[in-house]
């Protein structure tokens, strides 16, 4: 039985561009995965198989259209799309019809991607959680707010998904769900489509199922072809060690974790030291929450003043703390994560990455709520690239791993050093049959 679902995203673009394989029976292999685990997973808010596979059929008789020729993709239900409902996790926006897609989406497209569907992402990408299972153990979280697009990703359902994160809503689903995500340096896809809720935090970025996967996707959206890994380096960063101030949260898989990581990479020949973030550091994830709920508060004004009966309990709590920040605590916020970014060349002196936890632990049970994302929370505060490598297991076999960030604007570098770490620390394969 064909299994093209399978292949790496880098070998599908390789392969659809050579014709050994076509654009229609990779698409049917992912179209029959969705039938076969969605009732179980429940990844998507809706799938157009019939316009994806004429999309496909038109790859298929011309020449290669760019970085994602004839490869599937998902996009995240936040992200506007001018043939598919966009109703960014909230009963407010049912149905909505997006008259123009998202310019991420809209450069997918020039770049051969085959839109499959929309991803379930929680409500305004916050913490009020969709219908999405994690797919290693249904009874589990699957994180989020990118929950779909990482669960759909993990189940080989397609091999690349948009994510968004404002504080940890990249890592952390890929984290429980056994996927690499990569959250780029802030601002490296445009942003313009997208239901905006905290416009100094929010990034767009990409589930897949590789580090050179989620480099490809990216360097398709941003225009960056220098972000594309061509063969992995042999030569070994230097990797910092790092904590965090986050550190006592850490469950015992966690810890387990990081240190596996570091006794490997070690052992692997890298240069590996251990990195104390400086003092101000300490308050940085506070920071991120001031910002952010502060922000939601007022990118979302026009659902709280008109549509105020259908927003979540949990989102109502959310506007209310952050309608209470001051502006004086706001801007202190702001200029607590400027002074910290001043700081970052000081960070990663000696260090070309440096390899940090991504969750407090792995998945928690239940769908009800999403996870923490604590250890999130600096990196996206601080706007430097950062990607989830997963690399073991938990005590209920869930998927563990960690965080690689690099210095701001060191996408490339960061990537390179995260495809050379990946394999000398153990991954997960997000085997779900």
């Amino acid at each position: 039985m064909s299994r093209l679902n399978r292949l790496s995203a880098t070998a599908m673009a390789r392969q659809l561009a050579t014709r050994e394989i076509s654009a229609v029976s990779l698409l049917r292999d992912c179209l029959e995965r969705i039938a076969e685990r969605e009732p179980t997973v429940h990844a998507w808010t809706v799938v157009d198989g019939d316009a994806a596979m004429e999309r496909a059929r038109m790859l298929d008789s011309q020449a290669s259209a760019g970085l994602l020729h004839g490869v599937p993709i998902a996009v995240k239900d936040l992200i506007d799309t001018f043939d598919m409902p966009t109703c960014y996790g909230s009963p407010i926006y049912a149905n909505h019809r997006p008259a123009a897609d998202a310019a991420c989406v809209a450069l997918a497209r020039a770049a051969g991607a085959v839109v499959v569907g929309k991803t379930v992402t929680t409500e305004f990408a916050t913490f009020h959680p969709g219908p999405t299972c994690n797919p290693r153990n249904p009874m589990h979280t699957p994180g989020g707010s990118s929950s779909g697009s990482a669960a759909a990703v993990a189940d080989w359902m397609v091999p690349l998904a948009f994510g968004t994160q404002t504080a940890g809503s990249i890592i952390r689903p890929a984290a429980y769900c056994g996927v690499v995500g990569y959250k780029p340096t802030y601002g490296t896809i445009n942003r313009v489509g997208t239901k905006m809720i905290s416009d100094t935090l929010d990034t767009l970025g990409a589930l897949a199922r590789s580090v050179p996967d989620a480099a490809l996707f990216v360097a398709a959206l941003s225009g960056r072809r220098e972000l594309v890994i061509e063969r992995s380096t042999a030569d070994a960063p230097r990797i910092g060690m790092c904590r965090t101030y986050e550190w006592d949260r850490a469950q015992s898989e966690t810890i387990a974790a990081f240190e596996n990581a570091g006794a490997r990479l070690r052992a692997a020949g890298a240069r590996v030291r251990d990195v104390t973030l400086p003092s101000p550091f300490a308050d940085l994830a506070n920071a991120q929450i001031v910002v952010m709920v502060s922000e939601v508060a007022r990118s979302l004004s026009h659902e709280w003043l008109a549509h105020r009966e259908s927003l979540s309990a949990e989102m109502i709590t959310m506007i209310e703390a952050g309608l209470a920040v001051s502006p004086e605590r706001y801007d202190a916020a702001q200029s607590l994560a400027r002074t910290c970014r001043r700081m970052l060349p000081e960070v990663f002196d000696g260090s070309d990455v440096l390899v940090a936890p991504s969750t407090i632990g792995e998945a928690p049970p239940g769908i009800q709520a999403t996870g923490d994302p604590l250890f999130n929370r600096i990196w996206t505060m601080l706007r430097t690239p950062c990607i989830h490598l997963p690399c073991g297991v938990g005590p209920r076999g869930l998927p563990v791993g960690i965080t690689v960030a690099g210095p701001i604007g060191s996408d490339r570098a960061t990537l390179s050093a995260a495809d050379w770490i990946h394999p000398r620390v153990g991954s997960t394969d997000p085997e779900s049959d």
